[in-house]
């Protein structure tokens, strides 16, 4: 008959066992234990005559058997429960799109060749794009859904977007590059009627636009709170991209508040990954609740395709723009009347600021509403209204949103000391120049060269008219070298510079004179006059 024989190992094993059937329910876990405890158990006992009795094996498969049935309905209720979790979130986007879908159009827009080709700026006409996009931007603009253009074909080109309706009237919100230059635009609904649409009023330098269809029975989508939108939440964008009426995509939101296009336009962009592609633009740009959120505009891309970077204009922007267009069939904004830029560490330090958060007043427009309420050159601006301000385009957007004549409280920084002013808006002008160039053929005066890298001249009236600079006094810059402390600064042919530090400049003699006074190892701030607008830069010699 077999016995069992007390063993110190299988007494330890025993308490490790029920100690860990206690702690931890894997069977994994459990039968690495087990292998343990048997081999320590048979070399405990190797040579010494001992036996190991059926009760210890009993003992370890009872464990192993208690250990797998209790192991495996957790095992079974964590896959039911992410399973469930799974299905939620799919019924979620179920509920997103069977929400949005009734909202959404399919935007045709048919142009005359000509005007097609206005697109690209092939003639004379203006381009609908906001100046200065950078090229992967410019590049789905103008490839969003239009056929490329021929020589010699005159078959109206059309393109092709999207659009969201946003009241039972018949207005549909899209893109301005969607029906830019059209002259016919067709609305296609998701359950198939088509309508002719007329344009109500389109906003160049926020790409919204507003047309319009005399339909019955519309469902118009319900408008969101973008402000409310959290980074990492989940979206829904919409749309007809490359043609394909009704499309769903999901992402979340990657980033708030993006500024990609630069130039006069007004941004505040959501970035997406929620897959973006040509035909999209225009299109909603959903929360889980299937309100809108935003308004699909642009993607980066270095082949026109989606790369997971999109970009949403703020439907609480967009609705601000839209109500302005259906009942004034323009967008009026208010105007401050200065011309601003960010702050770097150097050039705030040179202000007495200890931070780089605010915006920096480089320019004021003759008597402009900045003028008249007492602002001045090298004011950093740190709250408007109430709010604060972080940088340039907190500041134009927080502006723009407001009426004329609006009174408004500024706070800012002057001479290293806060500074609180009120002053009335004016209405933002429509005439904004663009920057001139230096043709260097036209100059024939001697020039000086600094240490900074420059070449500079005195400014003549003839370089004055070709620069059309208001300035009288400074000196011109005709050539800046590569890699030189100014081309680090930015500083660019044609600046004309006005001072130093402070210190006016008139004549190429007091230019270096003031070169010479400064430690420019340690740096100076340099105000520039560049395109006709004031900016300041901070210049260190390397």
């Amino acid at each position: 008959m077999n016995m069992l024989y007390y063993s110190p190992t299988m007494n330890s094993c025993s308490q490790h066992i029920q100690q860990t059937s206690r702690v931890s329910p894997s069977s994994r876990v459990s039968s690495r234990i087990v292998d343990r405890c048997i081999g320590s158990s048979i070399d405990s006992n190797k040579g010494s005559g001992r036996k190991i009795g059926p009760a210890y094996f009993g003992l370890i498969f009872s464990f192993l058997f208690t250990t797998l049935c209790c192991a495996t309905p957790g095992f079974a209720q964590e896959q039911e429960q992410a399973l469930q979790y799974a299905q939620s979130l799919s019924r979620a986007f179920e509920s997103v799109a069977t929400t949005i879908t009734p909202a959404l159009v399919n935007i045709r827009a048919v142009s005359k060749p000509a005007a097609t080709q206005n697109l690209r700026g092939d003639n004379n006409e203006p381009s609908p794009l906001p100046p200065g996009i950078p090229a992967p931007f410019r590049d789905f603009f103008e490839h969003f859904g239009k056929q490329p253009p021929f020589n010699g074909d005159t078959t109206p080109q059309q393109g092709l977007g999207s659009g969201v309706i946003v009241d039972s009237e018949g207005h549909i919100l899209t893109n301005n590059h969607v029906i830019a230059n059209a002259d016919e635009v067709s609305v296609r609904l998701s359950d198939g009627r088509s309508f002719d649409a007329t344009i109500v009023g389109a906003d160049k330098r926020t790409d919204l636009a507003v047309i319009k269809i005399d339909a019955p029975e519309l469902i118009p989508a319900a408008l969101g709170d973008s402000d409310h939108l959290k980074i990492g939440e989940w979206v829904v964008a919409a749309g007809t991209p490359f043609g394909l009426e009704n499309t769903i995509t999901a992402g979340i939101v990657s980033a708030k508040g993006r500024s990609i296009l630069g130039g006069n336009s007004y941004e505040d962009f959501i970035q997406t990954d929620a897959a973006i592609n040509p035909g999209n633009s225009g299109g909603p740009l959903a929360n889980l609740n299937g309100q809108v959120v935003g308004i699909n505009t642009a993607i980066f891309s270095r082949s026109g395709g989606y790369m997971g970077v999109g970009f949403a204009i703020p439907i609480n922007m967009a609705r601000q723009i839209m109500q302005s267009l259906i009942t004034e069939g323009k967008v009026v904004r208010g105007w401050l009347g200065v011309v601003i830029q960010e702050l770097s560490k150097e050039l705030a330090e040179s202000f007495q600021y200890n931070d780089t958060k605010g915006a920096l007043v480089s320019e004021i427009a003759e008597d402009g509403p900045a003028a008249k309420g007492g602002l001045r050159q090298g004011d950093i601006i740190t709250e408007f209204n109430g709010k604060q301000i972080t940088s340039v385009n907190d500041l134009r957007n927080l502006v723009a949103a407001q009426r004329p004549e609006t009174r408004v409280a500024i706070t800012l920084i002057r001479d290293g000391k806060q500074k609180q002013i009120r002053l009335t808006l004016g209405e933002l002008p429509n005439n904004i120049e663009q920057p001139a160039s230096l043709d260097k053929d036209d100059s024939a005066q001697p020039d000086y060269q600094s240490s900074l890298g420059i070449h500079v001249e005195p400014l003549t009236d003839q370089l004055q008219q070709q620069l059309r600079s208001r300035t009288k006094t400074g000196v011109v810059v005709t050539r800046v070298e590569p890699s030189s402390a100014a081309a680090e600064a930015h500083i660019r042919v044609g600046d004309i510079i006005k001072s130093i530090d402070g210190e006016p400049i008139t004549t190429i003699k007091e230019f270096q004179k003031l070169l010479e006074a400064v430690d420019l190892k340690k740096g100076a701030r340099v105000l520039l006059e560049s395109g006709g607008i004031d900016r300041f830069v901070f210049i260190r010699e390397k």
